[in-house]
């Protein structure tokens, strides 16, 4: 046994030894199993009880990549190039295509339940946008109205937060509409998450989503020009950009909104160390509310700039903040919202220590470190690839985010990295890569 304890060829093993740490390996096509890759560790009794359902005899393991007590623990077969000469994975026929096609419906509806669940978030995306829009149409001509309508879209949002469970991050397609519709909902919906990560209250809460929809609407009376700040702004056109903030407020009064919510909108760029604008504020005369704003606002605009050319990827906003522009925000905020993102968030391409590549889709904004994510995988059509719970994965470790420029035009195709990132939420499931037969 010591020999083959060296040896990175499988060895067989019969399906009643099976073992938690056990890395495996199924000889069946990837629509016969449940699982998202054929290739994994067991991690819960619930997988050997569906690898046993499958029918197969025996299964083999890698010794090299399970847990040294789950490989001292088991007796090993004779593999069949040491004299076995039947087949590997005996079965009956019949009950071997029974098996097979229960899988297949298993796997058919873990992938329905995967598509339903993406469409659910985007329609909530997208009636989160229509109404964001209609508010902000709203504004100059009935501002009591617009007003009573954005209070109307936070609450609702409030509500559905108000879960005693788990909330998810979910990375939508990039069919979501520009820039004018998306950023007002990015903003609101990680504002209203940081929000509840640090326990605002409901009347906070919805201040905070008030303000965070409408902290941009002094651009109404700018021209299209000067909406998007750049670096090489004339002085005419910064102080022209700069005053977006200004009218902002004049119309916050207009509208009779509530001081805490006026005074997030007046503070939505001023900075920590005092190089916002237009006040430079700093420290603590900045309120709470101000301060989530002030943060996420940059990290949507870095990563949906108003040049795409310019846009960086989730990972790299979030490295660039805490790297170089952490003196510009509160430091407990500032963890917070790294700590909910996640050091992968949602939208980022990852590498695994095995080398694969893997799309970032879903954050578990309470168990951020083991994200869900999609697998590269050329034998697994793209539109048949499972959501991987790194969560529930626990052999899986990455290695590095990536570019997604530096991906094989494959992956890309596969991928298909988006060019405008957007959130919504989701109450977030206890996740398994198996599914319990009812």
């Amino acid at each position: 046994m010591a020999d083959r304890m060296n040896e990175n060829s499988p060895e067989w093993v019969d399906v009643s030894q099976l073992r938690l740490g056990l890395f495996i390996e199924l000889d069946l096509g990837w629509m016969a199993h449940p699982f998202p890759s054929s290739r994994f560790k067991i991690s819960s009794v619930k997988q050997i009880a569906a690898i046993r359902d499958l029918g197969v005899k025996r299964v083999r393991f890698l010794s090299a990549k399970s847990d040294p007590d789950a490989v001292a623990s088991t007796d090993w077969l004779p593999s069949p190039s040491m004299g076995q000469t039947s087949d590997p994975l005996p079965v009956q026929a019949i009950d071997a295509g029974f098996k097979e096609t229960r899988q297949r419906q298993l796997r058919v509806m873990t992938l329905e339940e995967q598509k339903q669940s993406l469409i659910a978030c985007e329609r909530m995306f997208a009636e989160a946008a229509r109404q964001s829009k209609r508010v902000m149409d709203q504004v100059l001509t009935e501002p009591q109205m617009a007003a009573d309508q954005c209070r109307a879209l936070i609450r609702g949002y409030v509500d559905d937060m108000s879960c005693d469970g788990e909330i998810a991050i979910r990375l939508l397609s990039q069919n979501m509409g520009g820039s004018a519709n998306t950023h007002p909902v990015n903003v609101t919906v990680l504002c209203l998450l940081l929000g509840r990560a640090l326990g605002l209250s409901q009347n906070e809460m919805c201040d905070l989503g008030v303000a965070a929809t409408l902290h941009d609407m002094g651009k109404l009376e700018l021209p299209t020009r000067v909406h998007e700040f750049e670096a090489d702004f004339s002085p005419f056109d910064l102080k022209h950009y700069q005053s977006h903030v200004d009218l902002g407020v004049l119309m916050a009064e207009r509208m009779a909104l509530s001081e805490a919510a006026r005074i997030a909108i007046a503070q939505h760029h001023e900075l920590e160390d005092g190089s916002g604008f237009p006040l430079r504020a700093k420290g603590g005369q900045i309120g709470l509310l101000s301060k989530i704003l002030v943060l996420v606002n940059r990290y949507e605009n870095l990563c949906n700039h108003g040049r795409p050319e310019k846009a960086i990827t989730p990972h790299e906003a979030l490295a660039l903040i805490f790297a170089q522009l952490r003196s510009q925000f509160d430091e407990k905020v500032l963890n917070s919202f790294i700590r909910m993102m996640g050091i992968y968030p949602p939208g980022s391409i990852i590498e695994f220590l095995d080398g694969r590549h893997a799309l970032v889709v879903s954050v578990n904004s309470s168990r951020p470190l083991r994200p869900r994510v999609i697998v590269y995988d050329p034998l697994t059509p793209k539109s048949e690839a499972l959501i991987l719970d790194l969560e529930q994965a626990s052999e899986v470790n990455i290695r590095r985010s990536l570019k997604p420029s530096s991906l094989s035009s494959a992956a890309w195709d596969y991928f298909l990295p988006r060019k405008r990132i957007c959130y919504f939420f989701e109450r977030s499931i206890d996740p398994t890569l198996l599914r319990e037969e009812k």
